[in-house]
């Protein structure tokens, strides 16, 4: 006859700690690979808008970004960001630049474009267009969600890129065209892949869609 041997309290104790580590490492593993788990999806049909016609919807891997758009501020900035968007120009363009808690940038629709990513001109593309002045004389205060236009080294070459600051950058007010504001969904933009080593990413996350609301 087999008799069952019992178990003693320490072996118990080692069981029940070895038991509650995997399900540690399983709720571990899933919340890593899931990095939009806490991120709240605005639906822009469920919300008010005092001016529909000037809300933006950017859809990213983690939900909506809302943008309010200030044309008062920047006339020929939002009048160029509308054009673009109207021609769908900035879906699937990367976040090719992004600093950690700082900003996002994007816009680069002519080599950030997810099917023809080009990482050694990336940064650099041009929407056809031409560029635009700069727009920085009124006075706007460039706090955490404002949403402006790139520029290079010098002042009148505003594009097709933008960026979204992530925290309050004062250093910013009258050296770039701020052409708006998030309003919900900045969360969705803490998310965006960064890199340790360079504020150029390898591999980036992209846009899916950019739409006007109206």
């Amino acid at each position: 006859m087999i008799k069952k041997v019992k178990a003693s309290f320490h072996e118990k104790l080692i069981l029940i700690f070895l038991v509650s580590l995997s399900i540690f490492a399983l709720c571990f593993t899933i919340l890593i690979k899931n990095k939009c788990l806490f991120v709240k999806n605005f639906d822009p049909q469920k919300i008010n808008f005092k001016n529909p016609g000037n809300i933006v919807v950017l859809n990213a891997e983690c939900g909506n970004v809302i943008i309010e758009l200030y044309p008062e501020i920047s006339p020929n900035g939002v009048e160029r960001f509308k054009k673009l968007i109207n021609l769908k120009a900035y879906d699937n363009v990367a976040f090719h630049r992004v600093i950690k808690d700082k900003l996002v940038q994007a816009g680069d629709i002519e080599f950030g474009k997810k099917d023809q990513l080009d990482y050694g001109k990336i940064g650099t593309g041009k929407s056809g267009f031409g560029t635009i002045k700069s727009e920085v004389d009124a006075e706007f205060n460039f706090k955490r969600g404002t949403v402006a236009l790139a520029r290079a080294l010098k002042y009148d070459t505003e594009d097709s890129q933008f960026f979204i600051i992530l925290d309050d950058e004062p250093l910013f007010e009258g050296e770039y065209t701020p052409i708006g504001k998030v309003i919900y969904g900045i969360k969705v933009l803490e998310k965006i892949k960064y890199s340790h080593r360079s504020e150029y990413v390898l591999r980036p996350d992209f846009i899916n869609t950019v739409k006007m609301f109206k």
